[in-house]
């Protein structure tokens, strides 16, 4: 289920959402140009402490975030988002790195790693069930500003494995492959999304296309 409207709206006008997890990215400020540096900080604190708020004490809320360089000040947006947590009382539970180009690989503009972080209230890791700290790729991308296919099985894996909640929720999808990927795992889940024609295609998107990744958790 994908509809079509202003995320933080939707968010506020929900109560926290039982049964379920959040997954998402929070948009960078080259989609607010109307916005300077320092209001966009404000922008992304507040968006995330509004995401966090609306996750029960037994789901957790997933950020997928890759910083920016913006004025020759780099933007180190899992600080903002561990900012938020902690204001709204979610401890951390585990922060992974996500390589977007392979390691010793100098880029421009953006980093090479994206940060993968997870929090919650209610749920506390199993160290025994731990994966991998740092992803040697994101997987598969639908489009440029997408959240990888391997980043998403990830972390709907931890949802499915070491939560009780069964639906993913994505208020900022993109897409749609969070969604995709949370069925292809026999997840229930649900999208929001203000760009009518991005709608559209996470409507569309199938976990089917991502079988050759998915392996036997797609046909589990």
């Amino acid at each position: 289920m994908v509809f079509n409207e202003e995320a933080l709206a939707w968010l506020t006008r929900s109560e926290p959402l039982t049964g379920c997890s959040l997954v998402t990215s929070l948009p960078d400020i080259s989609e607010f140009p109307s916005l300077t540096l320092a209001q966009w900080k404000v922008w992304f604190h507040d968006a995330a402490a509004l995401v966090l708020s609306r996750c029960p004490e037994e789901g957790v809320t997933i950020f997928y975030q890759t910083d920016v360089n913006r004025e020759g000040e780099w933007v180190d947006k899992a600080y903002l988002c561990q900012k938020a947590a902690e204001k709204m009382g979610h401890p951390l539970l585990w922060h992974k790195i996500v390589c977007r180009l392979p390691a010793g690989t100098i880029s421009y503009g953006r980093p090479s790693y994206s940060h993968l972080i997870c929090f919650s209230r209610g749920v506390k890791s199993q160290i025994a069930l731990s994966t991998m700290d740092v992803l040697p790729q994101p997987g598969e991308v639908t489009w440029t500003r997408g959240m990888g296919v391997q980043a998403c099985l990830t972390a709907c894996q931890f949802i499915r494995s070491q939560t009780s909640t069964r639906t993913v929720v994505d208020p900022f999808c993109g897409h749609g492959t969070v969604l995709a990927v949370a069925n292809g795992l026999g997840l229930d889940a649900i999208g929001v999304e203000l760009v009518p024609k991005r709608a559209r295609k996470a409507r569309a998107l199938q976990s089917s296309r991502f079988t050759l990744v998915f392996g036997d958790e797609v046909s589990a």
